[in-house]
């Protein structure tokens, strides 16, 4: 492991092989930073914070802070971060308080652009781009492949369904169905994630049926309950379908629609 000597590090913390530590950088007790994970100058890291390995995080980052929540007491939770995530300038991950899952958690292979804001009991799941200025409230659940767009921001207790596409300079208040784009203020639906879904390798096959699935959910004016019926009456039963189905009658919240 390199640890500039200007760092401040814990002697409680556990800072594995091929690690490094950059000037200035500041590391709590009960920190674990895995193999080969690169952490930048002038970053602080909090105690009660995992993070996996092959990570880079850069200068001014803060993780581990207590969260923004005057219901903490102070309890001992975590924020797990998993492996091969980038974590840039200014970004800020918080503590979980004691509530539903007790930590805030982040995947791998995750990309948090500058200024981002991840907050308390957040979940996140794989291969996500959070681009600059995003910022989370607390309790989100975002699932994988979910890319956001700049300037945006999300409403705490909303989840953000799996190859979903949020345009930047968004203001999200309820789920987002997985495959679906939304944009605006408030958020609204412009059709699915077609570039992304290609992208990543979507059969054709999958791609109409929910694009049928699309137009008798958000376009068919039908009651909610209804256009789900109609899709598990009408639309071949695929993996795809099942996910979105369950993903919208499992929303506490309602979907952008």
């Amino acid at each position: 492991m390199k640890i500039h000597p200007t760092a401040v590090v814990s002697p409680e913390a556990n800072i594995s092989e091929g690690a490094e530590i950059g000037p200035y950088t500041i590391i709590g007790q009960d920190v674990n930073i895995g193999k080969n994970t690169i952490v930048g100058p002038h970053v602080v890291i909090d105690a009660h914070t995992d993070i996996g390995e092959g990570c880079r995080i850069f200068q001014f980052a803060s993780i581990g802070a207590v969260p923004q929540d005057l219901k903490f007491r102070g309890e001992a939770t975590r924020v797990i971060i998993g492996n091969y995530n980038t974590i840039r300038e200014f970004a800020t991950i918080h503590r979980a308080t004691s509530a539903d899952i007790g930590v805030t958690a982040i995947g791998d292979r995750n990309l948090l652009m500058a200024y981002t804001h991840v907050a308390h009991n957040c979940k996140l799941g794989n291969n996500i781009v959070m681009s600059n200025a995003v910022n989370l409230a607390g309790h989100i659940h975002v699932e994988d492949y979910v890319i956001i767009g700049g300037m945006t921001g999300i409403h705490q207790f909303t989840r953000i369904g799996a190859h979903a596409f949020i345009g930047g300079a968004s203001a999200v208040s309820k789920d987002v169905p997985p495959f679906v784009l939304v944009s605006g203020n408030y958020a609204k639906p412009y059709g699915l994630n077609m570039v992304g879904l290609k992208r990543r390798g979507f059969k054709e096959e999958t791609l109409q049926s929910l694009k049928k699935v699309y137009q008798i959910v958000f376009r068919s004016s039908l009651l909610l309950n209804v256009a789900i019926e109609k899709v598990k009456n009408e639309v071949e039963d695929l993996p795809e379908i099942k996910q979105f189905i369950d993903f919208i009658e499992k929303s506490e919240r309602g979907i952008c629609r």
